[in-house]
């Protein structure tokens, strides 16, 4: 493969994202042996759960496909469309089947964890949603009380998205659901968020929406 069946998407700390142009179609490669070298053992695991992820919701569409995986790598599918905050999705189709594609991933077991970013969800060519980014996803074997908590948690930040975009279509149990974050979501806010911005953007230069220009598929 030639540089010009290569296009970098992200590059930080925990390594590259690039699209790779093969024959049987575009596919996403994550490659953490790029990543520095004192945050690589995180990169593999990070890569690693992302691949166990993907691979307990294998077959449902709007979630990419594993490809291969191995210490280093992660090779998935493409999905073709933009990033929510390019599309921009103002039809309440869009956000029903977004919300379909949540339940879908939740009675597999599994929570993304990671929803409140715009980058993550997509609108393919035919207006349907798609999620990408699983590395923060959990599969959790039994639904304890974390996984409905963390469950709520996708749901009210899909809700977030449906309020920028399409907020005359919220119905008054959504808005309640708004209204009324959860315990998780109150600490979070109070503490957990502001290091976690700290830490990101002061320590790290990230952005929430980093890569989003370039369609990021992180």
């Amino acid at each position: 493969m030639t540089d010009s069946d290569h296009k970098l998407l992200k590059k930080d700390v925990f390594g590259e994202v690039s699209l790779q142009l093969h024959d049987a179609g575009p596919r996403i490669l994550r490659d953490a042996g790029r990543a520095r070298p004192w945050a690589r053992w995180l990169a593999r695991r990070l890569l690693a759960r992302e691949a166990r992820a993907l691979a307990a919701v294998d077959g449902i569409t709007g979630v990419p496909e594993v490809l291969h995986v191995d210490t280093d790598t992660l090779q998935r599918s493409w999905i073709a469309g933009e990033p929510m905050q390019q599309a921009r999705p103002a039809r309440i189709a869009y956000f029903r089947a977004a919300a379909k594609l949540l339940r879908s991933l939740h009675r597999l077991n599994l929570v993304h964890n990671d929803l409140a970013k715009e980058p993550n969800w997509l609108v393919t060519e035919d207006g349907q949603p798609g999620i990408v980014d699983f590395q923060l996803a959990w599969h959790a074997p039994r639904r304890g009380r974390l996984f409905r908590l963390l469950a709520h948690e996708d749901l009210r930040h899909l809700l977030k998205h449906k309020r920028t975009y399409c907020p005359d279509y919220l119905t008054r149990r959504e808005l309640s659901i708004l209204e009324n974050p959860t315990l998780i979501s109150r600490t979070w806010m109070l503490g957990g968020k502001p290091v976690y911005l700290f830490v990101t953007r002061k320590i790290l230069g990230w952005a929430d929406r980093e890569g989003a220009n370039d369609r990021s598929e992180s």
